[in-house]
């Protein structure tokens, strides 16, 4: 059902709660808040199919922007509140944004955009205004709560990495549907982990992250409780579980690790009895940290594996997991095949690329070739992230490695590309790389290999000039955290970058980078 539905029945239950401030946000403010954005978003001019976008942290609009087009039948593509104005401003210009909404958490940011998106001028600004911005308060005081006559249901669009290094947006249809009907595979999570009315979800990570903003929709359309964390620390999310009598989670690994490494006596005193729940995602989860989680917690624990374009879904719990140490999980939507590199379906336990037989509309926006390369080329309704793993005997799934050269950094994916083709214009880099290195508490960071134009300044200097060359045109989260050099990096003479053999030295020959 829909969260109206839901203020109908319930209107002063809680549909979320914001974790660290306490304030309340009932089902009956959501939905006349919501409709009161929707109407605004229709006095602007848009209409069913035009895209919205939003870059915010967590703050208690967040949802009601979201919600507000999904009945609008407009397309929403949240924005991290981490990147740069240049980064934020290509996602905006590619999803074809109509209107914008930032916070004035960002102002620094969001003050810089408002001069590179002149030609945009629906930009509206959430708890202040900055400069070139309008206030979303003053935009929406007169607007009806009442909902607007051609409520459709809307489609998320989240961006992924393109083979360029840039994100490409990942788009599906919309399906002229009415707003109370559950997406597919939203019905498939709820009704995998239990959902119901009674859900109290805690929620520690950013709402433009894929699974939190869906599971948090997902536990709204059956009447739960969300409680919002404005952001994660380790100590406050087990006294929010206590505080709230939290029933479910969600996490990545990073999580895990910073609440195990609290000190013990913090650890213990505070009562998790309630926690009936705990789900983690993004990145699969180093096997002795996940042994100590379930010795901690319980056999709550359950693990899933999926993309934002949403043709494939494995999951396991506790008990499978035990079984099968390391996987994550066996398929929910979408048959997994493994396939060698020219398409052929391998035998049970050799390693290749994952793809998962199924229907799948999702495309990649403005990126028709990078579509056509998520399709298997013998086989229509095969579809791949460019995922590497192998099955076992019983139909689970383990993964070997992540889209090849992707680093995940505390539950966050970091396309290298992008660093690389910054590195390579400074003047003293000749060639250079980009991998994930292991990382105790991230389970990877960012390592650049330089080979520079001189040897002789192969240095600690060169190290540090690099570095802040990236940070002064990338997120932090982006830039390596190291830099080795080589005197050559090992290229095929076609100029293939062998960066197995690079990763090799950090990570060992193993068969899997996921230590």
């Amino acid at each position: 059902m829909h969260p109206y539905i839901h203020a109908q029945k319930n209107p002063d239950k809680p549909a979320y709660i914001m974790a660290n401030s306490g304030e309340v946000v009932t089902y009956k403010q959501l939905d006349e808040r919501s409709n009161q954005i929707a109407h605004l978003f229709r006095s602007r001019g848009l209409q069913i199919g035009d895209t919205i976008s939003v870059f915010l942290e967590n703050t208690p609009r967040f949802p009601e922007i979201i919600w507000a087009a999904q009945r609008s039948g407009l397309y929403h593509t949240p924005v991290s509140s981490r990147l740069t104005a240049s980064e934020v401003e290509y996602i905006f210009r590619d999803c074809g944004a109509k209107l914008i909404i930032s916070s004035y958490a960002l102002t620094n940011t969001a003050e810089e955009l408002s001069f590179l998106m002149k030609d945009i001028p629906d930009r509206l600004m959430i708890d202040g205004v900055g400069e070139g911005w309008e206030s979303f308060e003053e935009a929406i005081v007169q607007m009806p709560t009442t909902p607007i006559e051609d409520q459709i249901m809307g489609q998320d669009m989240l961006y992924s990495s393109g083979t360029t290094g840039r994100p490409k947006g990942i788009k599906f249809p919309l399906q002229n549907i009415p707003i109370e009907q559950s997406e597919d595979l939203m019905a498939v999570v709820t009704g995998l982990y239990g959902t119901t009315e009674d859900t109290i979800y805690l929620s520690p990570a950013p709402l433009y992250h894929a699974a939190p903003l869906r599971f948090t929709m997902g536990v709204n359309y059956v009447g739960g409780t969300n409680i919002i964390m404005e952001n994660f620390d380790a100590e406050s999310s087990l006294r929010f579980i206590e505080k709230y009598k939290v029933t479910m989670s969600q996490w990545v690994p990073t999580m895990f690790v910073k609440m195990f490494k609290l000190p013990e006596d913090v650890r213990n005193k505070y009562n998790l009895s309630s926690h009936q729940c705990a789900i983690h995602a993004a990145a699969p989860c180093p096997v002795q940290i996940k042994k100590m989680m379930i010795d901690w917690w319980g056999p709550i624990i359950n693990e899933f594996y999926a993309g934002s374009e949403g043709n494939g879904f494995v999951a396991c719990n506790t008990r499978e997991w035990l079984e099968h140490e390391g996987t994550v999980g066996k398929p929910i939507v979408g048959i997994p095949h493994i396939c060698s590199d020219n398409g052929d379906e391998l035998p049970i336990g050799e390693v290749g690329t994952i793809w998962f037989e199924g229907d799948s509309d999702f495309s990649y926006h403005n990126d028709e070739e990078k579509t056509k390369e998520s399709r298997h080329k013998n086989n229509n309704n095969w579809s791949t992230l460019g995922d590497v793993g192998k099955l076992d005997k019983d139909g689970y799934l383990y993964l070997t490695d992540r889209k090849a050269f992707m680093i995940i950094s505390g539950g966050v994916n970091i396309y290298p590309q992008e660093t690389e083709n910054l590195l390579v214009t400074h003047p003293k880099v000749a060639d250079c790389a980009v991998i994930g290195v292991p990382n105790e508490e991230f389970g990877e960071e960012v390592k650049a290999i330089i080979e520079p134009i001189n040897w002789a300044e192969a240095n600690e200097d060169l190290e540090e000039e690099l570095i802040n060359f990236c940070k002064n045109n990338l997120s932090s989260i982006k830039c390596p955290r190291s830099i080795d050099f080589e005197k050559e990096l090992p290229r095929h003479p076609t100029g293939k970058l062998y960066k197995r053999l690079l990763k090799d030295r950090y990570w060992g020959k193993k068969d899997s980078k996921i230590v």
